[in-house]
């Protein structure tokens, strides 16, 4: 008898990069050309462009 344990958020994690890279490979699959453009690449994996770019504060900022 095969005993299962139960899913782990790695597990997850793991099942949704594979569905994304499946996404890609159908979107490249299907592409007119030789590779994906980076515009097309977000749009197949639902990536919303970041128009603001933040910064992380510098640790040496935070020193007196």
């Amino acid at each position: 008898m095969v005993t299962l344990s139960p899913r782990t958020v790695s597990d997850l994690v793991a099942l949704a990069e594979i569905e994304l890279c499946g996404e890609l490979m159908i979107a490249a699959s299907t592409a007119i050309g030789e590779r994906l453009s980076a515009d097309r690449i977000d749009e197949v994996l639902d990536v919303k462009a970041v128009t603001e770019r933040t910064t992380v504060p510098r640790q040496a900022d935070h020193r007196g």
